[in-house]
C-alpha cells in the first residue's frame, strides 16, 4: 500500500528533477564560471528568467562575471557555426570546468542525454520552438542597450540537440576593432513548462568575407505566422515586420517589448509565428517595414547605467579564457554597469504590435487543467514505479 505522504514526497522529488533548462555553453559568455552559490539564489546560465526587475535579467544578471578579454565566439558571414547547448555544462566539450565534471554520452545527440524531454520544455521534436541568436555592433557591455540586438540567425530545431547549426547571412558588416556583443534568446512553447524566457550574452565577432551594409535599425516583431490555438488558422503575410527585428524582452517585471496583447499562454517564439526564417534571417540590411509601410522603431534611451544588482555574494570574478580551460582559470577583476531598460512610448509599441485580444477569461481554468493533468500523468508514473520497487 503507497502511502499518500510517499506518494506526495515522491511526485515533487520526480516534479524538481524533471524540471530542466538550458543555457549555450562557450568561454565568450558572460556568467560562464557562475554555480548554483555564486548568488544568493540560483543564477546559473541555464536558470530561466521570469518576473524580474530589469537588473536581473539582462545579461543575467552576469555583467560582473565577464568572459576573458580575448575569448570571442566567431561567426562567417555567409557560413554556419556549431554552438553547443545544454542544461549542464558537463554535457558539453567544456565539461572541465563544470562542478559535476566529465557526464558527457557519446550515444545521445539530446542536449540533456538521458533526461526526460521536459528538461528542455518539449514533448518531442515537433514541440521545441526554436531559438535565436542577436548582435549589437558595440565593443563595450555597458553602453549596449536592449534596442541594439538585431536578431540575425534562428534555429527551429532549438534547443533539441547537443550540437546546433546556426546560418549566418551573407554580407554581414565587421564588428568594430573591440568586436561585438552577442545575445542567445530563447522561449519555449507554453504546453511543457512555466512562462519563461532565457537570454545569455557573449562576446563575438564577424569573420570572413564581410560587407558594408550595416543593418538597419531593429523593429519589433509582429505575431503574423497561422496560430490555430489562438483561432487563426492561415497567416497573415502583411502583419510581419519585413527586415531587422529585436530579440523578445518578455514576461518580466519590466523591459518587455512584446506580449501586451497576447495572453500569457501565447508566448512569442523565434519561429514562423513571428516571421523568422529557419536559418540566416534575410533582410537585415534595411529599415523594417509592415505590410510596404516602415514599421515603428521603438525610441533608443539615453538612461544612465545603474550598478549591477548587490544580490551577487562577494567572490572573485573567474573567466576562462580558450587556451587555459582544461588547466585552470583566470582571475579577471571587473566594475561592470548595468544599463537601464528602453523607454519606449507606448504609440510605438501599438502600432507596431499585432492586433489582437488579451486572452483573460478562460486563462486561469486552463491553467489549473494543465496542471492537474501533468499531475495526473507523475501520479500514475509514481504509482507505476513504487509499486514495482516494492515486489
Amino acid at each position: 500500500m503507497i502511502s499518500t505522504i510517499t506518494l506526495g514526497l515522491a511526485i515533487a522529488a520526480f516534479a524538481k528533477s524533471a524540471a530542466g533548462h538550458a543555457s549555450i555553453w562557450h568561454q565568450s559568455m558572460w556568467g560562464f564560471n557562475v554555480t548554483a552559490q555564486t548568488f544568493s539564489y540560483d543564477n546559473r546560465p541555464v536558470v530561466p528568467l521570469q518576473q524580474m526587475p530589469f537588473n536581473q535579467w539582462w545579461f543575467h544578471n552576469h555583467l560582473a562575471y565577464p568572459p576573458h578579454p580575448d575569448d570571442f565566439m566567431e561567426f562567417p558571414a555567409g557560413g554556419s557555426v556549431n554552438m553547443q547547448i545544454s542544461c549542464d555544462k558537463g554535457y558539453t566539450d567544456l565539461y572541465a570546468s563544470a562542478p559535476g565534471g566529465d557526464i558527457r554520452d557519446p550515444n545521445s545527440p539530446l542536449a540533456c542525454p538521458g533526461q526526460p524531454t521536459t528538461a528542455i520544455h518539449a514533448n518531442n521534436i515537433e514541440d521545441v520552438a526554436g531559438c535565436a541568436i542577436g548582435i549589437a555592433y558595440k565593443s563595450d557591455v555597458n553602453d549596449v542597450q536592449p534596442q541594439d540586438f538585431a536578431i540575425f540567425t534562428v534555429n527551429y530545431t532549438c534547443p533539441w540537440y547537443l550540437n546546433t547549426e546556426f546560418q549566418i547571412p551573407a554580407d554581414m558588416p565587421a564588428c568594430p576593432e573591440g568586436g561585438c556583443i552577442c545575445g542567445w534568446f530563447w522561449i519555449h512553447n507554453p504546453d511543457s513548462g512555466s512562462e519563461q524566457m532565457y537570454m545569455n550574452g557573449f562576446q563575438c565577432k564577424i569573420t570572413g568575407q564581410t560587407g558594408n551594409t550595416p543593418i538597419g535599425t531593429p523593429g519589433l516583431a509582429r505575431r503574423c505566422g497561422a496560430d490555430p490555438a489562438n483561432g487563426k488558422p492561415d497567416a497573415s503575410p502583411n502583419n510581419c515586420t519585413v527586415g531587422p527585428v529585436q530579440p523578445f524582452y518578455w514576461d518580466q517585471q519590466e523591459g518587455n517589448n512584446v506580449g501586451m496583447f497576447e495572453g500569457i499562454y501565447s508566448p512569442p517564439l523565434y519561429n514562423g509565428l513571428y516571421g523568422f526564417v529557419d536559418g540566416a534571417q534575410p533582410n537585415l540590411f534595411q529599415e523594417p517595414t509592415v505590410g510596404g509601410a516602415p514599421a515603428a522603431v521603438p525610441a533608443s534611451s539615453s538612461a544612465p547605467a545603474q550598478s549591477p544588482s548587490p544580490s551577487a555574494q562577494s567572490v572573485p570574478v573567474v573567466a576562462s579564457s580558450s587556451a587555459d580551460t582544461a588547466a585552470g582559470s583566470v582571475a579577471v577583476s571587473a566594475s561592470v554597469n548595468v544599463p537601464q531598460p528602453a523607454t519606449t512610448s507606448a504609440s510605438a509599441i501599438a502600432a507596431s504590435a499585432p492586433k489582437c485580444k488579451r486572452r483573460l477569461p478562460g486563462e486561469k481554468k486552463q491553467k489549473k487543467r494543465k496542471s492537474k493533468a501533468r499531475r495526473s500523468s507523475i501520479e500514475r508514473h509514481l504509482k507505476k514505479r513504487l509499486a514495482h520497487e516494492s515486489h
